[in-house]
C-alpha cells in the first residue's frame, strides 16, 4: 500500500445542528479534494436532509437512521459504511483545519504500514476560540511524547500501550485509521465513553503501529454538554472505566504485557480526572457522584 486512496470521513451525528453544518463545511474546504463524506444522522433535527440536499456535492452523502442506534452503535455502522483504504470518524461538533486531508494523505504515504495516524490537534470552546483546560495541559505535557525536532513519530508495542493506559492523549476525532485493521475489530458495544481507547489498544495489542504527525490539521471542540462531560460530572464514565481497566489489566497480563498491565490497573490519570469532576458534582449538588467520584479516585489500585 503505497498511498491513501479517496478518504472516507464520516460523521456519525447526533445533537446541535449548527455545529454539525460548521463540520460539515470544514470537510468542503479541504485543500485535498479527493474525499468522500458520509454523515450518519442518529437524530431528528428538522431541515437536516433538506440542507444536505441543497449541497449538491456528489462527495456528500447523507442518511438518517431509522430508529436511534446511541452513541456506539452509530459508530459501528460508520464503520461498516467505509468503503475506503483509510478513514476518519469526525465528531459532529470538531473541525477539520483546511490542510486536513493534505496532512493525512502525506503521513500515510510516509508510514503507509501503521493503523493509526494522530495529526496535531488545537483545542477550542463552545464559542470556536482556542481554549486551554487541565485535562489537555496534563495530557500535553505527561503524557504525549516529546518531538522536539517536529519530526514524525512512530510508536507501537508494549511501550505505547502503557503510555496511552496510563493518559490517552489521543483525540478521537481527529485520527485517521486504516480501515483492513479497524473493521475485524470494531467498538465495543458495551461502552459508552472509553470504546475509542478499548479499540486503540487492542490494534496495539495486534501490532498495529501509532504515527504521530505535528502538523496542525485539526480543531477540537470541548465543552461541557458533552456525553462524556456530563457522565463524569455524575460519575458514570468512571464505572465504565473501573470496568474496562480492570478487563484490559488481566487481558495484558495474559499478553505477556506486565508494565501495561500496571498502568491499566494504576489508570492514574483518571483518578486524576475524577478529582477535577468534584467541584462540578458539588455545584450540581450531586452527593451520590461526589462519593462516586472520590471513591473511584481514592480505591487502592493493585
Amino acid at each position: 500500500m503505497s498511498q491513501v486512496q479517496t478518504l472516507d470521513i464520516m460523521l456519525p451525528h447526533y445533537g446541535d445542528t449548527a455545529l454539525m453544518q460548521a463540520a460539515v463545511r470544514s470537510v468542503l474546504d479541504q485543500t485535498d479534494k479527493d474525499w468522500r463524506l458520509t454523515v450518519v444522522d442518529d437524530g431528528r433535527e428538522e431541515g437536516v436532509p433538506e440542507w444536505f440536499s441543497s449541497l449538491g456535492d456528489s462527495r456528500v452523502r447523507y442518511m438518517r437512521n431509522e430508529r436511534n442506534l446511541g452513541i456506539t452503535g452509530n459508530f459501528r455502522k460508520c464503520v461498516d459504511l467505509v468503503e475506503s483504504t483509510h478513514f476518519t470518524m469526525l465528531g459532529s461538533d470538531d473541525l477539520l483545519l483546511p490542510t486536513y486531508v493534505e496532512t493525512i494523505r502525506a503521513a500515510v504515504e510516509a508510514e503507509p504500514d501503521a493503523a493509526i495516524y494522530q495529526p496535531g490537534v488545537e483545542v477550542i470552546d463552545e464559542n470556536g476560540n482556542p481554549s486551554t483546560s487541565l485535562g489537555d495541559e496534563v495530557k500535553r505535557r505527561l503524557y504525549a511524547p516529546k518531538n522536539p525536532d517536529g519530526a514524525r513519530l512512530v510508536l507501537s508495542g508494549e511501550p505505547l500501550a502503557a503510555n496511552l493506559l496510563g493518559g490517552n492523549w489521543l483525540y478521537f476525532p481527529s485520527i485517521c485509521w486504516r480501515a483492513d485493521a479497524v473493521k475485524p475489530v470494531g467498538f465495543r458495544e458495551d461502552l459508552s465513553v472509553i470504546q475509542d481507547l478499548a479499540m486503540i489498544i487492542e490494534l496495539i495489542k495486534r501490532g498495529e503501529k501509532l504515527v504521530v504527525d505535528p502538523a496542525l490539521a485539526f480543531r477540537y471542540r470541548r465543552h461541557s454538554g458533552s456525553l462524556s462531560s456530563a457522565e463524569a460530572v455524575t460519575g458514570a464514565r468512571f464505572s465504565e472505566a473501573v470496568r474496562f481497566f480492570n478487563e484490559v489489566a488481566d487481558d495484558l497480563d495474559r499478553h505477556g504485557w506486565p508494565k501495561a498491565a500496571r498502568a491499566a490497573r494504576r489508570h492514574l490519570s483518571m483518578r486524576l480526572h475524577a478529582l477535577t469532576m468534584l467541584p462540578g458534582a458539588l455545584r450540581h449538588r450531586r452527593s451520590d457522584a461526589v462519593r462516586r467520584l472520590l471513591g473511584y479516585a481514592l480505591t487502592r489500585s493493585e
